[in-house]
């Protein structure tokens, strides 16, 4: 298995991520090799000083990259030789089985709609995000930003994607898909949850357990639940917010310390053709480990696969 790395993807690019792929390949099987995408000479540069054997890894040189002010589709297009349209190209060629970046967002869902593309059926790829329980264990919210505006069905989807990811990677069996909203009741919300709503109540693939309101988001009451990407990404920030102001407090507690981004490395686009994490901006070294071993999870379970199989 080759997993790529955009190692000048990040706001303490480089030195975290090749910081972080040298932690990642202390835990990978034997056999498994991390392709380091960026500036060789400065990624050579930072392996030196972690007393690292650079030949433990692949390189691919670029000396340019995209900026996080960047405005995706015109990066894409104008910048065909960055790290990250370069590492989409590799994974388009199989070069790499699984490509992973803390750099730009956008730039990212740009590319894995117009280089490796969606797969076919899936309406609109989505980025889950990991919410803790508070008696334990783990569950998604999806979208978290992929799709702003969204249609009933597009929501339907993302509660197949996010039933794939949860069982698939996290060993939850059968989860329970909700759908958020104001209310418990079927008739409650706007037209884009009701119609959502009758959509998923009759959807035989997954576990709809109905409506879940924002006070059930840390509960028991669902695994998997469905938003679109505007309030997926107002509830994500929110929630990184409280755990900030945690730490600042000096507030200690094991339940607000699984709100710590680092723990899960990043969130994988669901529904393109090929492996693709996308990692915070802001990204530790322990947190590009934990995205490159995500990216080795959707590898070893066929995740991709899987998916494809349901919607052809």
């Amino acid at each position: 298995m080759r997993i790529g790395l955009d190692a000048m993807g990040g706001d303490f690019a480089p030195e975290a991520t090749v910081k972080g792929a040298v932690l990642a390949q202390k835990e990978l099987p034997v056999g498994n090799q991390i392709v380091l995408i960026g500036n060789t000479d400065q990624i050579r540069r930072i392996l030196k000083e972690e007393n690292a054997d650079e030949h433990a890894f692949e390189f691919v040189h670029t000396s340019e990259f995209i900026g996080m002010a960047d405005h995706p589709t015109k990066a894409i297009a104008q910048k065909a030789t960055a790290s990250i349209p370069l590492g989409f190209q590799l994974l388009k060629e199989g070069h790499i089985d699984a490509f992973s970046s803390a750099g730009n967002t956008g730039a990212m869902l740009v590319g894995s709609m117009f280089s490796i593309k969606t797969i076919p059926g899936v309406i609109r790829p989505a980025m889950p995000t990991i919410v803790p329980k508070l008696k334990g264990g783990l569950g998604l919210i999806l979208d978290v930003g992929a799709n702003a505006d969204c249609r009933p069905d597009n929501l339907l989807q993302f509660g197949i994607l996010g039933k794939l990811l949860l069982e698939n990677i996290y060993g939850v069996k059968n989860p329970r898909v909700g759908l958020i909203n104001i209310g418990e009741e079927p008739e409650k919300g706007n037209l884009l949850t009701q119609a959502a709503y009758a959509l998923m109540r009759e959807e035989p693939s997954f576990n709809f357990i109905g409506n879940v309101e924002g006070r059930d988001l840390f509960t028991d009451m669902a695994d998997v639940i469905v938003c679109d990407g505007f309030t997926g990404n107002v509830i994500l920030k929110l929630a990184e917010t409280f755990y900030t102001l945690t730490v600042r407090k000096g507030f200690n507690d094991v339940f607000f310390d699984r709100f710590n981004y680092e723990q899960y490395g990043g969130s994988p686009i669901l529904g393109v053709n090929a492996p693709v994490v996308v990692g915070h901006g802001i990204s530790s070294p322990e947190a590009i480990k934990n995205m490159i071993l995500l990216s080795q999870d959707m590898v070893t379970t066929k995740l991709t696969e899987k998916i494809r199989r349901i919607f052809n």
